[in-house]
């Protein structure tokens, strides 16, 4: 039942009326003529008055000839109809309305034509009146004469327009069919409406009829059917027609079309679905897979649910499929119920929310760690973009931190993940030789395997974790691959958002993982490798930051680890600073808490034999419980006493560390002799040096003739140690011209730097580790190159450089006038061109602070 508003009146295309409704004519749809029990035998015997009563409709367009249904419930629609039955002609006009919205319709508010009807059954309800009316002729609104309490007006009967002509007749004639053959391919096509409509075209003689009844049957708007109705000349009525059922057929049949398709899919699968219930039956039978169903339906559905990137899930899929067609038994069984579970396992959408408080972070950074201001400020720089940049996407950095052992990189990069709250995973590369422990076994080797970054991400249940590369510096290669090259992937931004695993063999998205390298130095990291990582040096630490390294985190640890409590045992700040100085000589922490755990023992010893007054570690008690102290200054200043020796600053891996370089002289024959497993360009310093010596003697107040009849000796100790660099090259002249003089250096001084023919001072690298090795030892006057200084004065800090002394060189005549003592008649070397128009050469107390690379 099609429901159509009529003003607020409903409209009802039924064909069935209620019981009692009194019949009074019927219309026969096949030549538009009314067969009725009251003798009417045509429509056009009736006469159109020229005043009639007018309904407006809702959605709906009476044609002409068309028998329709409708249900009036407004007094004022039902006193229309009372009035038109009540004057014996039962004609009305209906006409539509272009807004269907409007509740109270006025004159302007109607179609100007519409369709004068008879009323061929009227029925009193409750509800209102229903009748069934037969569609007339055309008529045309001349005047509205009345509105209230229903419409009124004088209207004209418009007649079909046909074009005379046997041409125009040949047109019509050709319309006709056409419309009857695309309406037949209509009804075909259409469930909507009866198999019996197929002969509507070709038993109804009239083009007119047939044409409004066509359109009175399609499912089209009502806007349409309104301008057909308003066609009064019939060939463009029938062309309107015809590409209006045009458009229609070519819907239908793209709607069949894909209709065919689902249809052919849905039986496609109802066929899977009855022969796998067929199978279970036959399993269930046979008493065997019941539990494998059960089983591979569980996967099916964690795959499902594992929020896959559609190339893994077609994999997947395809793993299941072979698993429901494999025996259990099969050797290839627990190959794919492996891989499907590795599948599942991964967090393809898992991530854990970072932690954007700025203060937070820096907080809980600044809580675990002392200094490191760099690797902070980098991680507390890149939270701050993300907390400004929300969409799009945001390129994770790939930090490498470079320091020496014990400094706390590795414990730097757990510290990160909980301020940052992301998960830690760590990969100690130590010792891999073997490509496929990054990228995976492929599946044909038997108990193959994900590589370590994939079992690293099922490990942390997040695609977004903090993952820590320990000790990217140690990897090795051999004959089953290089680990270097298959890292050049994971840790290049551009690339690791495609990784592929070689077990998986589909991608995985690692862009959004936060990758931390550590490494102790750089020279046997792979160059490709070393350039997709963001170098940042982490430098020793100071004596400073060693004792509150050891009051905030290490003495804690150990008494709690020996079952102590800081009420039982204090520390003094002198029995920290004594531990430091004496008993450890690193550039990290590691020795200082073995230390600070060996003192703990002898507490714990203490109190388990008896003791009940709680122990103070100061300076004397630390003496007692670990010895003497095994480093101490006094061989600083015997060496430094004596000519021919100067003190030097090397970089070593393991931070900085202080070199005595020693000269001696004897007869001979103008020889160079170099000893202590000294490295080329070590030596070449050593010749640089001799040679600037020998060209500028005069200058120097050196005898000329020093070197005709005598052979020199220089050596390095600690020989089993490989030594090597240029930085040396100060230091060695220096040596040289102190043995020559017979000027002894300067007590507590050490010193750095390049030399050249020329005599110039060159920039070298390691400055911090070196002045803070020099620190360490106790000496308190630095010589430095004066292109160091900028370095200095970055990493040094100012508390670190008021009890010491830099003096900052650029020619070698600025070296020795500042390092050797004077003479016995107070003789200087004279001062070179770089120190004209300076007052004290270039010493400046206190010195300024800095760290250079190299």
């Amino acid at each position: 039942m099609t429901e159509v508003k009529e003003e607020e009146e409903t409209v009802l295309v039924d064909e069935k009326t209620s019981k009692g409704d009194e019949v009074r004519a019927v219309a026969d749809p096949r030549n538009g003529k009314a067969a009725s029990s009251n003798g009417i035998e045509e429509d056009h015997a009736l006469t159109i008055p020229e005043v009639l009563s007018i309904l407006p409709l809702r959605d709906m367009v009476v044609f002409p000839v068309l028998v329709s249904p409708i249900a009036v419930s407004r007094e004022s629609s039902i006193q229309l109809v009372d009035e038109a039955v009540g004057a014996g002609n039962r004609i009305i006009g209906v006409v539509g309305m272009p807004d269907p919205m409007v509740e109270s319709p006025t004159a302007k508010d109607i179609s100007p034509i519409g369709t004068a009807v008879v009323i061929r059954m009227m029925a009193k309800a409750p509800d209102g009146v229903k009748m069934i009316v037969q569609g007339l002729v055309r008529v045309e609104i001349l005047e509205v004469i009345q509105e209230q309490p229903f419409f009124k007006a004088r209207v004209k009967v418009l007649e079909d327009v046909v074009p005379e002509g046997a041409e125009a007749a040949v047109e019509i004639e050709a319309l006709r069919r056409q419309i009857a053959s695309v309406f037949q391919r209509i009804v075909q096509l259409s469930q909507n409406l009866p198999d019996e409509l197929t002969s509507l075209s070709t038993a109804i003689e009239s083009p007119g009829h047939m044409t409004d009844l066509i359109a009175a049957h399609l499912a089209i708007a009502t806007s349409e059917k309104q301008k057909i109705i308003e066609k009064v000349d019939l060939r463009e009525r029938m062309q309107d027609l015809l590409s209006i059922l045009t458009r229609e057929v070519q819907v239908l049949e793209l709607g069949s079309k894909l209709q065919n398709q689902v249809s052919t899919e849905i039986n496609k699968t109802q066929r899977d679905y009855y022969l796998r219930e067929q199978l279970k039956a036959i399993q269930k039978e046979l008493g065997d897979g019941d539990e494998r169903t059960a089983e591979i339906d569980e996967l099916t559905q964690k795959v499902q649910d594992a929020g896959m990137t559609e190339e893994a899930l077609k994999e997947a899929t395809r793993e299941l499929d072979r698993l429901r067609r494999m025996s259990a038994g099969s050797p290839e069984y627990s190959v794919a119920r492996s891989y499907v579970d590795w599948l599942i396992a991964l967090p393809w959408k898992t991530a854990t929310p970072d932690n954007l408080d700025i203060r937070e972070v820096k907080q809980v950074l600044d809580t675990d760690h002392s200094g490191l201001d760099k690797v902070k400020d980098r991680i507390l720089e890149y939270l701050s973009v993300r907390k400004f940049k929300s969409e799009g996407e945001l390129r994770q950095p790939i930090l490498c931190l470079v320091g020496p052992p014990g400094v706390g990189k590795t414990s730097l990069g757990r510290s990160i993940a909980r301020a940052m709250g992301k998960k830690f995973v760590r990969l100690s590369l130590g010792g891999i030789r073997d490509e496929a422990e990054i990228r995976g076994h492929r599946r044909t080797y038997i108990g193959a395997l994900p590589g370590q970054i994939v079992q690293g991400l099922k490990r942390a249940g997040t695609n977004n974790p903090l993952f820590m590369l320990d000790e990217i510096d140690k990897v090795t290669s051999d004959f089953r691959g290089d680990p270097s090259s298959a890292l050049l992937e994971v840790l290049d931004p551009e690339q690791n958002n495609t990784f592929r695993d070689n077990y998986l063999d589909v991608t995985f998205d690692l862009s959004r993982v936060l990758f931390i390298t550590t490494a102790n130095m750089l020279d046997t990291i792979q160059p490709a490798l070393r350039d997709r990582m963001e170098i940042i040096e982490i430098s020793g630490y100071t004596e400073e930051e060693k004792t509150e390294i050891a009051k905030r985190h290490l003495i804690p640890k150990q008494l709690s680890e020996h079952g102590l409590t800081a009420d039982k045992v204090t520390w003094t700040e002198d029995g920290i600073c004594a531990l430091i100085r004496g008993y450890t000589r690193e550039a990290g922490v590691r020795n200082l808490e073995r230390e600070l755990a060996s003192v703990c023992r002898k507490a714990t010893r203490e109190f388990a034999e008896g003791r009940e007054e709680p122990v103070e570690v100061d300076v004397e008690q630390v003496h007692k419980y670990l010895g003497a102290p095994r480093f101490e200054y006094e061989e600083v200043r015997e060496r430094g006493a004596i000519a021919g020796v100067a003190t030097g600053l090397v970089w070593t891996p393991v931070g900085g560390d202080v070199v005595f370089i020693e000269a001696s002289r004897m007869q001979g024959g103008k020889s160079l002799q170099l000893t202590g497993q000294l490295g080329d360009v070590m030596r070449e310093s050593a010749q640089a040096a001799l040679s600037y010596l020998r060209a500028h003697a005069h200058e120097l107040h050196i005898p000329e003739d020093f070197y005709q009849k005598s052979d020199l000796h220089i050596h390095v100790p600690a020989g089993a140690i490989p030594k090597d660099g240029p930085s040396a090259g100060v230091t060695m002249a220096t040596a040289i011209a102190s043995l020559v003089t017979g000027r002894p250096i300067k007590p507590l001084l050490a010193m750095t730097g390049e030399i050249t023919l020329s005599g110039k001072v060159l920039p070298v690298g390691g400055i911090k580790e070196k002045v803070l090795a020099a620190r360490r030892a106790g000496i308190r006057t630095v010589i430095l190159p004066a292109r160091n200084k900028k370095d200095l004065e970055e990493d040094i800090p100012e508390e670190l450089r008021r009890d010491m002394t830099f003096i900052y060189a650029s020619d070698i005549t600025d070296v020795l006038d500042n390092a050797l003592t004077p003479g016995r008649n107070g003789s200087k070397s004279p001062k070179s061109r770089s120190s004209k128009g300076r007052k004290n050469g270039d010493l400046l107390s206190p010195a300024v602070s800095g760290h250079a690379k190299g």
